[in-house]
C-alpha cells in the first residue's frame, strides 16, 4: 500500500536499486550469520533481522517496481504480451526456487544465500546500466532513450518500426 505513494516521490529505477542492494546486503548478512552460528549464539539474532530486511527491501523494490516498469516500457500493442511475459518468468522462478531451495541448502549448507547474493549482484548491475527511469516519463519519451542506445544514426519511431516489418 505505501509503495504506491512511494513510487511516485522516489522513482521506480532508484527503489528498484535500492531494494536490491537491501536485499543483497542482507543475503550477505544472512550469510555471515549461518556461518558464525555455531561460534556465536547470538547470531541467530542477526540471520533474522536479515531475513525481515531482506523481505523489507523485497517489497520496497523487485517486488512491486517490475510491474510498474514492464507497463511502462511498451506501448499499448505489446503492453499485454509483455506483462504475460513477465508474470510467466515472475511464477517460474518463484517455483524453480521453491522446489530447488531445499536442495540447494543441503548442498551449499550456511552459504546457500551466497548464490542469492551473487544473483543480486548480477541483477544490480544490470538494471543500474540498462533499466531507465521511468518516472514522469511518457512512453515516447522512454522509447527515445532506447532508440539513442541502438539507433543513434536514425531515431525511429514504433509505428516506422512497426511499418518496417508489415512491409518486409
Amino acid at each position: 500500500f505505501l509503495q504506491v505513494f512511494l513510487v511516485e516521490k522516489a522513482g521506480r529505477r532508484s527503489l528498484f536499486l535500492a531494494g536490491l542492494m537491501g536485499m543483497l546486503i542482507s543475503a550477505v548478512a544472512m550469510t555471515v550469520g549461518l556461518v558464525l552460528l555455531s561460534q556465536f549464539a547470538w547470531m541467530s539474532y542477526v540471520s533474522m533481522v536479515a531475513i525481515f530486511l531482506f523481505v523489507i527491501f523485497f517489497e520496497v523494490g523487485p517486488g512491486p517496481i517490475p510491474w510498474f516498469i514492464v507497463a511502462e516500457l511498451f506501448s499499448q500493442g505489446p503492453r499485454p504480451a509483455a506483462i504475460a511475459i513477465a508474470g510467466f518468468c515472475n511464477w517460474a522462478c518463484n517455483f524453480i526456487v521453491g522446489m530447488c531451495f531445499q536442495y540447494i541448502a543441503d548442498l551449499c549448507g550456511p552459504y546457500v544465500f551466497a548464490i542469492f547474493a551473487a544473483l543480486l549482484l548480477v541483477f544490480f548491475l544490470f538494471a543500474y546500466f540498462k533499466v531507465p527511469e521511468t518516472k514522469g516519463k511518457s512512453f515516447e519519451e522512454i522509447a527515445a532513450v532506447f532508440r539513442r542506445k541502438k539507433l543513434p544514426a536514425k531515431a525511429m519511431t514504433e509505428l516506422e518500426v512497426l511499418r518496417g516489418r508489415e512491409e518486409a
